[in-house]
């Protein structure tokens, strides 16, 4: 059984190798991801997430892994910057406030197709002019969802979560492991 991850995103081949993971293939699906009209966080992460894994072409013996995180600012969509001055406005958007980072994560073999999404509660401490200028000259925030990587130098402006902190990295451990056993991947030497 061959897995194959649809996304290109360096910090998910590094968690799932903290589960004892390593994709056999890396495949970044090629999707739209604009927002509908009205959709709210929630659940277009969750479509994002399911197109990723339905646009990967995979044969009858590969296991299709995608993921889709973003960042929530009540029903407000904080995808990635951008650029710098797109970044600085979603961290003073966050700045003192709770917000939610939404990972959905679908894993596909042949036709059938494994969901979950995992919600986590996350708060930013108020920033100063002096601290967003530093962070957006680290580059640190390109390609993140809300502007931001709690992994990295970000990580000094969260003082508070509330779930799972590698969902917020990008990849929900506990739950992709579950999805991945469930698919049939010989985790753990395991296999449905």
């Amino acid at each position: 059984m061959r897995l194959v991850l649809g996304s290109g995103s360096p910090r998910r081949r590094e968690l799932l190798a903290q589960i004892g993971v390593e994709a056999d293939d890396i495949r970044p699906p090629d999707i739209n991801e604009d927002p509908r009209p009205g959709e709210l966080p929630r659940p277009y992460c969750v479509r994002l997430a399911r197109e990723k894994a339905l646009a990967i072409a995979a044969s009858d013996d590969e296991i299709v892994l995608s993921a889709d995180t973003t960042v929530a600012l009540g029903r407000r969509i904080l995808g990635k910057p951008e650029d710098a001055a797109e970044a600085a406005q979603f961290l003073y958007a966050l700045s003192g406030r709770r917000h939610r980072v939404v990972t959905a994560v679908a894993v596909r073999r042949g036709d059938q197709i494994w969901e979950r999404d995992v919600v986590t509660q996350v708060k930013m401490k108020s920033l100063s002019d002096a601290e967003v200028n530093a962070y957006l000259a680290s580059q640190d925030w390109r390609g993140k969802a809300g502007g931001y990587g709690i992994q990295g130098p970000a990580g000094a402006f969260v003082p508070w979560i509330n779930g799972s902190f590698s969902a917020v990295v990008g990849l929900p451990l506990a739950e992709t492991a579950n999805l991945l056993v469930a698919a049939g991947y010989p985790l753990y030497g395991v296999s449905t």
